[in-house]
């Protein structure tokens, strides 16, 4: 029952933030995307004796934190007649 409240929480906040929930899927699928290219390089340069410290959540639940915290910029494309 507390999930299903915060997930509503969360629709909310993001509705607050883009025109519409469908707008902030778009804007942290794209985030995460980025995330994970960065996480797989990471992974790619770490032999044994490296230390990197990798995020290991989930791409789309950092991206969705990225958007709720406004680290995330985007605009509005504008038409020129």
């Amino acid at each position: 029952m507390n999930r299903m409240k915060d997930q509503t929480l969360l629709m909310s906040n993001l509705d607050d933030i883009t025109l519409n929930h469908y707008e902030a899927v778009l804007i942290a699928s794209r985030r995460a995307r980025l995330v994970n290219v960065k996480r797989l390089q990471q992974l790619e340069m770490m032999n044994e004796d490296s230390e990197y410290n990798i995020d290991y959540r989930k791409v789309t639940t950092v991206a969705l934190e990225d958007l709720l915290t406004n680290k995330i910029k985007f605009a509005y494309k504008t038409e020129e007649a």
